[in-house]
């Protein structure tokens, strides 16, 4: 029951509250350093907030006196320390257990840019840390009384690709001048130094490696694992000398190690050394380094795609459900391959996909990826 009455009790609390509040607003701040303090929100997956630094750089450089704090994702938060673009980083989930706690220890901002977060808990937690200024978009929700821009209404069809959103709110936010669309992740030195490690380990030092991303954050972005494999068998046909290191989370460590043993089977060599699943193996701090030695990551719509982009790796990146348009690559994109196909499902059931391999997914032939594939590793060794 209190789960139930939560919402609709802030909801009305904070409806009079603003109703009350009188603090001056002049447009006239934004831009200067009459901002002194910055709450940016982005506590959502990894994707999405390598999508928000753009948007954070541009915050820093109009603000360049002031202190950034990043709400972020408490399992990003240690491949997130060390940002340059924000002078302190908090974790946050989302999500109401932790709501209470985070609103007190957020105090005295001057602004917020929710560049990407849940509701119903974001922008009241934005307008509950002082900021008399807060920046949202889409803003069509009804916690849009709370916003700064609550007009013209916005949807997220209205905002083309992710990085662009969160550079519409960091204009919002008074972010002015020529705005850099590259994304930016720390690189941590134990991170690269696990990655060198476990590559030595393997005499993977000056091996040609390629990357598979099998999972995904829902079963309807994921192409299936069989054609994974078919793939690595294809491959080493043209390149015998290729090795395949399998990413993911911890939590898709089994079927990561699937795919890898899958392929070492259909592959064998004679020290069995041709596939290793990094899912579970390795902190998420040695992701960035690992993907930058690959030679390219093969993947669906997914974090660690971003993360590739934003290292320089090429991805062949494969969608269906979701529209790269705006969630694919998001510049450079001669290196990258967007394969497409179209949903299969009307409507799509996107996060409750019923198919344990989505079948628009599975339209994405093995022989369209690998001639992808070749064409990416033809290029970096022309």
């Amino acid at each position: 029951m209190r789960l139930h009455l939560r919402e609709p009790l802030l909801y009305h609390w904070l409806r009079t509250r603003r109703a009350l509040d009188r603090r001056p607003r002049p447009a006239s701040e934004l831009g200067t350093p009459a901002i002194r303090r910055i709450l940016a929100i982005s506590c959502t997956a990894l994707g999405d907030t390598l999508l928000s630094t753009p948007g954070l750089r541009a915050l820093r450089l109009t603000y360049p006196q002031a202190h950034i704090t990043l709400l972020v994702h408490p399992s990003l938060l240690g491949l997130f320390t060390g940002l340059a673009e924000a002078d302190e980083l908090i974790a946050y989930d989302g999500k109401w257990r932790g709501f209470g706690r985070t609103a007190r220890v957020l105090r005295n901002y001057d602004l917020a840019a929710i560049f990407h977060g849940n509701e119903p808990q974001a922008t009241p937690l934005a307008y509950l840390s002082g900021a008399r200024y807060i920046f949202k978009l889409p803003n069509n929700n009804r916690w849009n009384f709370l916003l700064t821009n609550r007009d013209p209404l916005l949807g997220w069809d209205d905002l083309g690709h992710g990085i662009d959103q969160r550079l519409a709110v960091a204009k919002l936010a008074g972010a002015t001048g020529e705005i850099s669309r590259r994304m930016a992740v720390p690189m941590h030195a134990a991170g690269e130094k696990a990655v060198i490690e476990a590559l030595a380990e393997r005499g993977w030092q000056d091996a040609s490696i390629v990357a598979f991303q099998p999972g995904a954050s829902t079963m309807s972005r994921r192409w299936p694992r069989s054609r994974f494999i078919a793939v690595a068998v294809q491959l080493a046909k043209l390149h015998p000398d290729l090795r395949f290191v399998v990413t993911g989370s911890p939590a898709e460590a089994l079927l990561c190690q699937e795919v890898a043993a899958a392929i070492e089977a259909a592959l064998p060599l004679a020290d069995g050394n041709r596939a290793w699943a990094s899912a579970g193996q390795l902190p998420l701090i040695a992701l960035p380094a690992l993907l930058r030695r690959a030679s390219l990551l093969l993947t669906g719509d997914t974090g660690p795609m971003h993360l590739a982009v934003t290292v320089e790796t090429p991805v062949v990146a494969l969608f269906a459900v979701s529209d790269p348009e705006r969630s694919g690559p998001g510049y450079d994109l001669e290196t990258h391959i967007v394969i497409r196909k179209w949903r299969t499902c009307d409507p799509c059931f996107s996060k409750n996909c019923p198919y344990a391999e989505p079948i628009c997914m599975d339209n994405i032939a093995v022989a369209e990826v690998l001639a992808a594939v070749d064409t990416i590793l033809s290029r970096k060794s022309a």
